[in-house]
Parts: structure tokens; C-alpha cells; sequence
């Protein structure tokens, strides 16, 4: 993933709150000598500091990337969101030609590169759901999942750590304010999905980088 510096993460605090709110990526394993990786699109949890984050998630035995997982634990978890495309006529401002101006996409992107722990046993997997459900459904009563140890056989969890952190937020850091605040208007205007994200991103970063 290409990151410009004007793409990069202000701080930690910033990809590990956009993570945080988008619990949801694409696991990719390589394995060994593939023509292609495993790519599993499935829910996570973040747990750790932003200094020592680990990946938590379970996933049914049936699937594929457990013999890639034996080939080779090194895995990437790829989450991107928040995402708008920015019409040519957008980027100008004053008197300054529509026609020239270059459409783009805005987005957030993080990717977490770690080694993969296969969890087997069943308190292990317990645990992890238990964490799960804590953080997915706080609000919602359900049964501990040791209490149903029958089911647990059908899914193995997995533990990612070591984890190396990439994180673009590419929301118009490489031009002024003035052609920001223009994209920030028509996006407030146009309500299509992510949107509003797209423009919550923008003003903060121009917030932060104006002082």
C-alpha cells in the first residue's frame, strides 16, 4: 500500500479508533509456493495498546486457510472503509477550470501484517468468543460459550500478534484548505454512502495539520 506523507496516520490514536469502529477485514494468508493466498473476509476483535495490538477471531474448521496457516503462520489482516469518490468538477476552487480538475477516492485503510496462532483447545476458543461477544454485543444477554463446549469442536480460533501496523488515511492531505473545505461542501451535499465519514475524516485531519 502506497502512503504518502500526507496520508500517513497523525498518530496511533487515530488508525487504532478508526479500527475500532470497523471491526471487519479481510484476512489474507499466503501459505507456501500458492498460486494464490487464502483470502477470508471475516470479524475481528482489536485488543491490546496501540503500542502491542493483537487480533482475535474464530473461524469455521471447514475453511481453507488452515493448511495455509500450517504452511506459513505470517498472515495480513486488511481493513479499509470510510470511502467516497470525488468528482474532477469538485476539486477546484474560484475561477479555476472544472474540466481540469482530477477526480479521486477518498479512504481509510489499515493493514496489520502478524503471525497467526492457531487456538485448539477449548478453553482458549471459549475465551476468545467470551471477548468477542463482550465487545460485539455488550448489551446483549447470551450464554458463556463454555456452556455449550458441544459446539466449540466446529470453529478454531486464531491469535494474531506481532503485529506490524500500515495505516493511510487519504482525505485531500496533499492539497490546501481552501480545495478541502470545497470537497467537504459537495460531500455535505451529496449523501451517498460514506460521505459523511469521508468529510468527518477530512475536516479533523485539516483541523489537526492547521493547528
Amino acid at each position: 500500500m502506497l502512503i504518502h506523507d500526507w496520508d500517513a496516520a497523525i498518530d496511533d490514536d487515530e488508525w487504532w479508533e478508526f479500527v475500532q469502529g470497523h471491526l471487519f477485514g479481510h484476512l489474507v494468508a499466503p501459505g507456501r509456493d500458492r498460486d494464490l493466498p487464502v483470502v477470508v473476509p471475516t470479524q475481528f476483535l482489536l485488543v491490546g495498546t496501540p503500542s502491542e495490538p493483537e487480533l482475535l477471531l474464530h473461524l469455521a474448521r471447514p475453511n481453507p486457510i488452515w493448511k495455509a496457516l500450517a504452511e506459513n503462520p505470517r498472515v495480513l489482516m486488511s481493513v479499509a472503509s470510510d470511502w467516497a469518490f470525488i468528482p474532477s468538477s469538485w476539486k477546484v476552487v474560484g475561477e479555476e477550470d472544472p474540466a481540469e480538475g482530477i477526480p479521486t477516492t477518498y479512504y481509510a485503510a489499515v493493514q496489520f501484517s502478524g503471525l497467526a496462532a492457531v487456538v485448539e483447545d477449548a478453553d482458549g476458543k471459549a475465551a476468545i468468543l467470551r471477548r468477542q461477544l463482550a465487545a460485539l454485543q455488550p448489551d446483549i444477554h447470551r450464554l458463556d460459550p463454555a456452556d455449550q463446549a458441544a459446539q466449540l469442536p466446529a470453529i478454531r480460533g486464531i491469535r494474531i500478534g506481532s503485529l506490524e501496523v500500515r495505516a493511510k488515511f487519504k482525505y485531500g492531505g496533499n492539497v490546501d484548505a481552501a480545495h478541502r473545505l470545497a470537497v467537504a461542501d459537495h460531500l455535505a451535499r451529496r449523501h451517498s454512502s460514506g460521505d459523511e465519514a469521508a468529510r468527518a475524516h477530512l475536516l479533523r485531519r485539516l483541523r489537526r495539520s492547521t493547528g
